[in-house]
């Protein structure tokens, strides 16, 4: 019975070896919640100052704009989303490494190497659309396209840490597809994307794995 139970605790361990050497498992809850609320302010800050103080309506809205208008207009939104896109990746860096020193673990492995390279594929490439999108007035787009590479990102990156990071990249995109049938509800589906499935999941994973 004894030599029953070692073998037992030896598999588990050899798995959890194994499972440590394959995945990313150093990814934070609270990195999730706290972007989560980073991308619900970006949010609140675009449709109150930037987009005629609370309009949705981006063709209506676009049209009664000058050309200098709506360049100063591209580049506040750029700046909103690049303030989002930076302060939830150093949440993200800062929670995790956080926690990858309290688990006694190395945050810069392999691993997380190959993870990050998979993440950034996607949104590199994201990116580099939405800013022609941006140059060439189809803001109405930039949304869906936000959240549609983001889940692609995520999917491909799902792989290599939580399965719950797969889950959340296809809820990213199935989002991010439903968006693109309503453009003028662009900030709404902003704020439950990248704001709410953020902070549930972020909750979710914190509860599971650090609680």
């Amino acid at each position: 019975m004894k030599n029953d139970t070692k073998s037992i605790d030896d598999i588990k361990a050899i798995r959890k070896i194994m499972e440590e050497s394959s995945r990313f498992l150093s990814l934070s809850g609270l990195s999730g919640v706290f972007a989560g609320i980073t991308a619900i302010a970006g949010a609140l800050v675009a449709y109150f100052f930037i987009l005629d103080n609370g309009s949705i309506h981006y063709n209506e809205y676009l049209r009664n704009l000058s050309a200098e208008e709506t360049f100063s207009l591209r580049w506040k939104l750029i700046a909103d989303a690049a303030l989002v896109l930076v302060l939830s990746v150093l949440f993200s860096f800062y929670f995790s490494i956080k926690k990858a020193k309290r688990d006694g673990k190395n945050f810069w492995t392999p691993i997380s190497k190959r993870l990050l390279i998979n993440l950034l594929i996607p949104l590199v490439t994201g990116g580099v659309f939405i800013l022609i999108l941006l140059i060439q007035n189809h803001i109405q787009l930039i949304v869906p396209c936000f959240l549609i590479f983001y889940g692609l990102a995520l999917v491909n990156a799902g792989k290599f840490t939580f399965g719950e990071i797969f889950y959340l990249g296809i809820l990213e995109i199935i989002t991010g597809l439903a968006s693109a049938f309503v453009p003028d509800w662009g900030i709404i589906f902003w704020i439950f994307g990248f704001g709410v499935l953020h902070i549930i999941y972020g909750l979710a994973m914190y509860r599971k794995y650090e609680a």
